[in-house]
């Protein structure tokens, strides 16, 4: 399988370009504007045809390139059934599962970072890897304080959902802070403060104990990727 990562310096955001091999059908996930020349060289190069890009979730950081790939590419634009963003082409439900071209994804609802999020487990009958957006990061976890977040709704998905899946998954999150590329499922179960060796009710205590910051871009990001980023 082709598999490549970017990243965006800027919001510390992941997009993960993923195709059986060179010459096929293509799929992007969690896109970042800014960087949308990148994905297009990236996909000319190895001779792809982006079919499909998703969003795991309405990004509060950055603003998406959704938009911009379907115009430039005409590939259909997923989310989650829940999100408010009317723009996209199509939505996922809990349970569905993608096949571009040989590569299999099947969507899992994650909400808890915000009310619409959602996964996405690769080769889902022997799992090799899942995307978790913001839900699971690595050693850490989404904050859950806007965007209808919810502390419970959060850890009944990592602990219930993404920690069902076995130990060797690798986990590939929409961001990281510190310089980490990757996890797996079992490292996180043992190794992340937040939830390692936690109750449900300890976690939701450290969650709403954070006090962070509204992201920067929060006001500019949100209503713009509710259009996919594109002009209204």
């Amino acid at each position: 399988m082709l598999f490549r990562q970017f990243f965006d310096v800027t919001s510390g955001t992941y997009t993960y370009l993923l195709a059986s091999a060179a010459g096929r059908e293509a799929v992007l996930i969690d896109p970042v504007k800014e960087q949308t020349e990148q994905y297009i060289l990236a996909i000319q190069q190895l001779n792809l045809r982006l079919v499909k890009a998703i969003d795991t979730h309405t990004h509060a950081d950055h603003i998406t390139g959704l938009g911009d790939l379907r115009e430039l590419t005409g590939c259909v634009t997923l989310m989650g059934e829940f999100t408010k963003a009317e723009c996209v082409s199509a939505h996922v439900k809990d349970g569905d599962l993608l096949d571009i071209d040989g590569v299999k994804l099947k969507a899992l609802y994650t909400p808890g970072h915000t009310n619409e999020s959602f996964s996405f487990v690769l080769d889902p009958d022997t799992p090799r890897a899942v995307f978790t957006g913001d839900v699971l990061l690595i050693r850490g976890s989404g904050r859950t304080d806007f965007q209808n977040g919810d502390p419970g709704a959060s850890w009944d998905s990592i602990t219930q959902k993404l920690f069902a899946l076995p130990d060797h998954t690798a986990v590939y999150p929409a961001h990281d802070y510190k310089g980490w590329t990757a996890s797996s499922i079992g490292e996180e179960k043992r190794y992340n403060p937040r939830v390692a060796n936690k109750t449900r009710d300890e976690y939701i205590k450290i969650m709403n104990s954070l006090n962070l910051p509204n992201p920067k871009m929060m006001d500019i990001a949100v209503p713009a990727n509710l259009v996919c980023g594109r002009p209204a």
